[in-house]
């Protein structure tokens, strides 16, 4: 038999919480488009917070084994290391199954929002993107309890 959602019913509902990161890698002069506001679809990091704490409250709609979990707090943090334009995501809940799903969820959403915002500044002659890249997507902390 192939389950679907497994059940969680008999765990008990304690405390857990999740941070994942991932790195949004992008060329010089689109970094200082974003920094300095002048992206024409708007404000890059402000949109894809949006769509980071959209994807995170999503998750069990785009990843089918995941739980509905009712959801207490989500942050997300951007940074600039160089030209890598990293996004971290910690999310909180009590329930009894983790968010560690929702957490990396928040964040691959986040760097393609931003990357779908800038993608213009990025394609070089033949359309392509040679540098664009997302990595180093992770969990950074896990905790229950």
């Amino acid at each position: 038999m192939v389950e679907g959602i497994i059940d969680v019913s008999q765990k008990p509902k304690i405390m857990r919480t999740a941070k994942a990161t991932g790195v949004l890698h992008l060329q010089q002069t689109t970094v200082e488009e974003i920094q300095s506001k002048n992206v024409k679809k708007g404000d890059v990091l402000e949109a894809s917070t949006i769509a980071a704490i959209q994807a995170v409250k999503e998750t069990p709609r785009i990843v089918p084994h995941c739980h509905p979990i009712p959801l207490e707090g989500c942050w997300v943090d951007w940074s600039w290391e160089g030209n890598d334009l990293r996004c971290t995501v910690s999310v909180k809940a009590t329930y009894s199954t983790g968010v560690e799903m929702e957490a990396l969820t928040g964040v691959c959403v986040g760097l393609l929002c931003a990357w779908d915002m800038v993608k213009y500044l990025e394609k070089d002659e033949s359309g392509q993107y040679p540098s664009s890249k997302i990595t180093d997507i992770l969990v950074l902390e896990k905790r229950k309890g």
